[in-house]
């Protein structure tokens, strides 16, 4: 009888064991983290719950001053990560922090919360192996890799504590709140741009009126496989770039805008030399025009804006002397700017392209019908002279 008061009481027993050391935990000195012991590959540490670690890390300005002498904040907003995409799909904290297996804690290895971020982003490939594959191809991991502990990271972009849902569960389209908040994503490193950008008539469209037709920054660079976009091949590429947009009727159609903005420039002597070099030598540089030559890069603005856009003769001229030092006043009026000729814009080359499409048929016609009768005419007097 005594074995079996004693064996029920076990269960009871451990319980108050577990409270103890939570409490114990609770009052413990600052926790600490091993993010060295985070290799990819690594057996994932035995699951926790994540009440467990909230216990400590739901504490408001919790936090811990690590060797570098820089602070580290180790609260964890409960509610944003219950509503996050990670806390939504029930991921537990230990699938990330693989090196925590219990409390306290292993000793820090690492001297700052840089330290950290560029150690721990590995272990996001256990769950999006895809993109991390891409990411590899990046010019921030290629930076990274070369020594620039400043270069972007997963966590850089995405805050795995508070990340929402990016993409459209049923579709995998990116959601409306997830594009309006790219630039100011990016802008975390390259606030510059992003400054520029804004009023831009791109950036203005997204960032003042919520327009989601324009492009943002991954629609230019990408998402996680980024290229350098100073290589002469992105230069080369630029054209086509610009086409995905520039080029989709429905997309033009609503805005009052030409389609045949990229076959114009491509039928020009600038659109034929940079496509040759785009399909014959893609890494090759060509000193012919792009897109962003004439229009900018981030700092594009309307065609007819008074000050810049190239619309105006003044200012198309200012474009054109960047390559043709010695171009005059009247230089600007040999390009049709991205215009077919019609009875409406440019009449004069519109009435001798309609003059040689009458001309051209009507020589070769001509010349056709007399071939052909003079051959007819030689046979007749061929057959006559047999007869005789």
């Amino acid at each position: 009888m005594r074995r079996l008061r004693i064996a029920h009481a076990l269960p009871f027993l451990a319980g108050l064991v577990l409270v103890a050391l939570a409490l114990a935990g609770f009052r413990s000195e600052p926790v600490r983290a091993a993010p060295h012991a985070n290799i990819p590959g690594a057996p994932a540490a035995q699951e926790v719950d994540n009440s467990v670690c909230l216990a400590c890390h739901s504490k408001a300005d919790f936090t811990l001053t690590m060797s570098g002498g820089e602070t580290l904040l180790l609260t964890i907003d409960e509610e944003k990560f219950s509503k996050s995409v990670h806390g939504e799909n029930e991921v537990a904290c230990t699938s990330c922090h693989t090196d925590f297996t219990g409390f306290p804690h292993p000793e820090l290895k690492a001297s700052s919360p840089r330290e950290i971020a560029t150690t721990y982003y590995t272990t996001c490939q256990q769950c999006h192996s895809e993109q991390y594959s891409k990411v590899l191809d990046s010019v921030h991991q290629t930076a990274l890799a070369g020594g620039n502990l400043n270069a972007a990271v997963c966590t850089d972009c995405h805050n795995p504590h508070e990340q929402t849902r990016l993409t459209n569960k049923d579709t995998g389209e990116l959601l409306i709140t997830a594009k309006l908040h790219i630039p100011q994503t990016c802008a975390k490193c390259h606030s510059g741009i992003y400054d520029t950008y804004k009023y831009s008539v791109h950036g203005a469209a997204l960032t003042e009126l919520g327009n989601l037709d324009v492009p943002t920054c991954i629609d230019c660079h990408g998402v996680h496989n980024i290229q350098d976009p100073t290589t002469a091949q992105f230069r080369n590429e630029t054209p086509q770039l610009c086409a995905k947009c520039h080029a989709n009727d429905t997309l033009m159609r609503a805005y009052g805008l030409s389609t045949n903005i990229l076959n114009t420039y491509v039928s020009d002597f600038h659109g034929t030399t940079v496509t040759l070099f785009e399909k014959n030598s893609p890494d090759q540089p060509t000193n012919k025009p792009v897109c962003t030559d004439c229009h900018g890069i981030h700092d594009i603005s309307k065609v007819d804006n008074p000050q810049t856009g190239i619309a105006l003769k003044n200012n198309l001229l200012i474009k054109c002397q960047r390559c043709h030092p010695d171009a005059t006043s009247n230089f600007p009026d040999a390009w049709m700017s991205h215009y077919v000729a019609s009875p409406d814009k440019y009449p004069l080359v519109y009435n001798v392209n309609l003059f040689y499409k009458f001309l051209i048929p009507g020589v070769l016609g001509g010349m056709g019908v007399f071939v052909i009768s003079d051959i007819v005419r030689r046979l007749i007097e061929r057959r006559k002279g047999a007869a005789h």
